[in-house]
């Protein structure tokens, strides 16, 4: 029986005197806490302007949650305090006494209260966030003081995350009643024969008592009951990812006299091979590291993974919920997408998460909570790193989802320095080997052969559509786009007398539109007004954003999987955001908002479609208009098609071509012919589509900036 109990909360320049207490959340933030108790506002007012700035001032604090038990227990029972998850280093006191200290937010926390009765007073009290001693401080860096510490380090600032760090019980915690029969632990574990038919499952149990196991198919169907820890299954379903069959879950259930726990299996293989045409690469001598070997083969199937970075979607991530986590899963579902890389900077996530993407087939790229740093491997932050990635090891190996572990991201980089014997992440590689055998492991992304970059339309000249036609990268995870959020998201943090005309004021800038990642970034209006000249009003600015965002997302996706099967792998920078961004790279506004960039990645990642492959964005009257047609397809099955272009300009259409795809097999692309047309004048056009119609509804459309150059703009006479 869990209990749930009541808290209070204060601040504390000490960690000893008390404030007054407030009421709090837990799960939860106590920082958010702390706001309403301060009359800060909700989330719209700390988003507004630069309001999130007043936790600057306590950022520094210890931070105490109080309660007094509430719980019943029989004769021959124990009680237990068990908290899922504190951030980030704490003390729990009984009573006025400490009982216990801890440094990290992932391991799980028991508590014995033996001899304290209902009414006994329970505090934690969590110290000052962790920084490295003689790191630069806030704002000359943001990051550099998170490397001697396993906590998430896009709290303390990025370009998509405001400088406001967070702490508190952020998982659920309850005073647990257990009897003698009491399943402590339950964990199921499997084999599949070659055929990929039958399952040797194992159960590994801590019960005083017998244990009766259960499972059930998704019909509900009971396939197998018993007091045998250790059985065979037949005629299996195996797991699949989102577009490539059904995740398929099994439902399992341990019971002993006086408990129970149930959860969920998905069988599936899963390996990382290497890149087809790769895996010869260097050719010449002196020979050399290959290409880190990135596809995914899951139950013996290469498949192409198309999807998202995904961070924290909360700046108080302690107060998400299961449905929060399903209303944006449901978007990464609908945009085609079948996997996420769970970027290291932002950390784990909730039970649920993991939950729901085993459930829609979502493939989890997952890193461990390093990013960008060095991460020395002094004695303490190694005890401490083995500590907590063992236990989310432990805790998420449970889920067919995760196909991947990674170190973190960009490690091997100039900016962070490390390399393969860096401890850390030799640590790391022995965790994963040691409990979790089966799942591959990557030591940082991107590695030898994978690509970062870009994350704007255009950079040093250079287009989307020239850097991924000649790049040659066998995963892209991480590129981006930016672009502006939407009208009704900027009115919520922009003051209005500030919304237009816009320039590089502090609410602008404090919301990322300015120096997030270089001077313009990430509005850009350099390359706006490069492309269309100064906007007349903030639509027309929003729309012309939008455009170069939704062409660039297109253009990159469609190139990647035109590269398959040397390129295997395509994850945008990123899926979501933690607070309303004037500007960034997202696909979603905060809370959950698709932007027009989302529908063009949807489209782009559609199972099977017509594309095109073009070399700008922007043409001309007389110039000769070329695009490549291809037919994209990375269904289990082959199609057919008839795919007709054509242009249209001003109201007019021009018919181009009619293409007879023939058969495109499973998991392949076809290359078809190229259109070549020469441009006509239009002086009342100002762009013009490019319509691939498909017969079986796999069309698709690109929308193009034209320019009439060197005609006479008709003018309609009046009567005089």
């Amino acid at each position: 029986m869990k209990y749930y109990q009541t808290w209070n909360g204060c601040i504390s320049p000490d960690g000893k005197k008390k404030s007054d207490f407030f009421p709090c959340e837990v799960p939860g933030n106590i920082q958010y806490d702390y706001a309403r108790a301060q009359g800060w506002g909700d989330l719209d007012e700390i988003m507004y302007g630069t309001n999130a700035r007043k936790f600057l001032a306590v950022e520094d604090s210890f931070w105490i949650y109080r309660t007094e038990l509430d719980f019943e227990i029989n004769k021959g029972e124990k009680a237990f305090f068990v908290a899922e998850g504190i951030d980030y280093i704490f003390d729990i006191l009984l009573d006025g006494e400490k009982v216990y200290s801890h440094e990290g937010m992932y391991t799980r926390t028991e508590i014995d209260l033996t001899g304290k009765e209902k009414g006994a007073v329970l505090e934690v009290v969590i110290h000052p966030h962790p920084k490295k001693p003689g790191a630069k401080e806030y704002p000359d860096t943001y990051r550099e003081a998170a490397s001697q510490s396993v906590k998430p380090d896009s709290p303390y600032g990025w370009d998509w995350n405001p400088r406001l760090l967070i702490s508190g019980i952020w998982k659920p915690a309850y005073v647990e009643v257990r009897g003698t029969d009491y399943i402590s632990s339950c964990e199921p574990f499997y084999d599949l024969n070659a055929e990929r038919t039958s399952a040797k499952v194992r159960f590994e149990t801590e019960c005083a008592g017998k244990v009766t196991y259960t499972l059930r198919d998704m019909d509900g169907k009971t396939v197998y009951e018993g007091e045998d820890s250790e059985f065979t299954l037949n005629d299996i379903n195996l797991w699949w990812c989102n577009g490539q069959g059904i995740p398929y879950l099994y439902s399992w259930t341990a019971r002993s006299a006086d408990d129970e726990k149930s959860g969920k299996i998905g069988f599936r293989t899963v390996k990382l091979v290497h890149n087809i045409g790769a895996d010869a690469e260097p050719a010449e001598f002196p020979k050399s590291r290959y290409t880190v070997p990135i596809t995914i083969e899951l139950n013996g199937r290469r498949i192409f993974a198309k999807g998202s970075n995904w961070v924290n979607p909360e700046l108080f991530f302690g107060r998400i919920t299961g449905e929060r986590y399903r209303r944006l899963l449901d978007l990464v579902k609908e945009g085609n997408m079948n996997i996420l890389r769970l970027w290291g900077g932002s950390g784990l996530k909730k039970t649920e998460f993991y939950e729901i993407c085993d459930e829609y087939g979502i493939m989890l790229f997952q890193e461990f909570c390093l990013a960008c740093n060095d991460y020395e491997g002094t004695p303490e932050y190694l005890k401490v790193l083995e500590q907590e990635s063992a236990a989310v090891i432990k805790d998420l190996r449970r889920y067919a989802s995760i196909v991947l572990w990674c170190g973190g991201n960009e490690l091997f980089n100039n900016w962070s320095g490390m390399d393969d014997h860096s401890h850390a992440l030799r640590l790391l590689n022995k965790l994963c080997y040691e409990l979790d055998f089966s799942r591959p492991y990557i030591m940082t992304s991107p590695l030898f052969g994978m690509k970062h970059g870009c994350y704007v339309f255009e950079n040093d000249g250079k287009t989307v559509y020239d850097m991924f036609r000649h790049a040659h990268g066998t995963a892209y995870s991480e590129f981006g786009v930016s672009g502006i959020t939407t009208l009704d998201r900027l009115k919520k943090i922009i003051p209005e007398e500030e919304l237009f005309p816009v320039t590089d004021t502090e609410n602008w800038r404090y919301h990322h539109a300015f120096g997030a990642w270089g001077k313009a970034s990430w509005l850009c209006l350099d390359i706006l007004n490069k492309y269309f000249g100064e906007s007349d009003d903030l639509e027309e600015l929003i729309d012309r954003s939008h455009w170069l965002q939704c062409e660039g997302y297109k253009a990159i996706f469609e190139e990647s999987r035109r590269q398959w099967p040397y390129c295997s792998m395509a994850i945008n920078w990123c899926f979501d955001e933690p607070w309303i961004c004037a500007a960034n790279n997202s696909l979603i506004a905060y809370p959950a908002v698709a932007k027009p960039a989302f529908y063009a990645v949807k489209n782009s990642l559609r199972p099977s479609l017509a594309s095109a492959r073009l070399s700008k964005i922007d043409w001309n009257n007389g110039e000769n208009f070329t695009a490549e047609l291809w037919y994209l397809n990375d269904e289990p099955n082959e199609v057919s098609d008839t795919v007709t272009a054509y242009l249209e300009i001003g109201g007019e259409k021009y018919e181009l071509l009619t293409w007879n795809t023939g058969n495109v097999a499973a998991n392949d692309n076809k290359l078809g012919p190229a259109v070549n047309f020469v441009l006509p004048s239009d002086p009342d056009a100002t762009e013009m589509t490019l319509h691939l119609a498909s017969a079986k509804g796999n069309s698709s459309d690109y929308r193009l900036k034209y320019t009439c150059k060197g005609a006479i703009k008709k003018v309609k006479m009046l009567n005089v």
